[in-house]
């Protein structure tokens, strides 16, 4: 359970990620998998973030293009529409929250940043259906997560088969971030892509082996929030998973995760602060 202790330069202050830290989602798509997630109005969203940071998160995940396996496919011209708004809004009131984007396109990304001072770009695709995203966090020189996916979020469930999975998904990490430090990304966070191209069953193999990203030596972002791999296992629904949700955050955070993107800021805050409590006295201790 050992932190290294890692920094994310955001627009030269260091967000320190020595214990790990809560990314709360807001979604600003009309069919998130998790309904009580939607936000329809510029009101909506603006509550959403201020009850965020009030019960402690660090910063907000903003996403207009939903990736739930039924997603329907939008334009670029429509993700942006979505976003002006909701990212207007959120800049205007709260002008010092760090904003990562949910994106996997290079021009909403670079738009965002230049239009809306968007700190982080998170994109679930890891680069591979844009070819110049890399080149464009590179230039815009901002925190860049990089998921692990096969596919798209329409195809993604059905490429699930793996000879061996855990290396594939390394292999997948290591080519791309050797790629992205070439190009002279420096702040990089890598997410293991939950539920994205994985089965329930491999979800919990992935979980169980999260150690060996470790050895990769960059920040791994954890996003499990009220997904599949809880609500199918009780056959239940997404708005029922938020016990399993912060089961599986305090499993996360013991197996390295730094980053909790989760739809429940203060129940993760909680599991954060009762994790490092005991992740201390988990250290070598004189007697």
């Amino acid at each position: 359970m050992d932190f290294i202790p890692f920094q994310l330069n955001i627009k030269g202050k260091l967000l320190d990620l020595s214990s790990p830290i809560v990314m709360a989602i807001v979604n600003v798509t009309p069919d998130s998998f998790y309904s009580l997630s939607r936000m329809k109005t510029e009101k909506d969203v603006l509550k959403a973030v201020d009850k965020a940071l009030k019960d402690g998160a660090s910063m907000i995940d903003v996403g207009a293009y939903s990736t739930r396996p039924t997603s329907k496919h939008i334009s670029e011209t429509e993700e942006m529409e979505r976003l002006v708004k909701p990212l207007k809004a959120i800049r205007n009131h709260f002008p010092d929250v760090i904003i990562s984007l949910d994106t996997f396109r290079s021009g909403v990304a670079r738009w965002a940043v230049e239009n809306f001072d968007v700190n982080i770009i998170n994109d679930v695709s890891g680069g591979t259906l844009d070819d110049r995203m890399f080149e464009t966090v590179a230039d815009l020189q901002i925190p860049y997560v990089l998921m692990h996916m096969k596919g798209t979020p329409q195809t993604m469930q059905q490429l699930t088969d793996y000879e061996n999975m855990m290396a594939e998904i390394l292999d997948f990490f290591v080519k791309r971030t050797a790629r992205l430090v070439h190009l002279g990304v420096k702040d990089i966070i890598i997410d293991p892509g939950f539920g994205f191209s994985k089965t329930t069953e491999q979800n919990y193999e992935l979980l169980a082996k999260m150690n060996y990203f470790k050895e990769l030596e960059f920040p791994i972002l954890y996003g499990i929030s009220r997904k599949s791999m809880i609500y199918k296992l009780f056959g239940t629904t997404p708005e029922e998973a938020l016990n399993g949700t912060t089961a599986l955050n305090v499993l996360g955070m013991m197996n390295g995760a730094n980053i909790l993107r989760v739809h429940d800021v203060k129940e993760a805050v909680e599991a954060v602060k009762i994790f490092s409590l005991y992740q201390r006295y988990q250290q070598p201790q004189r007697l």
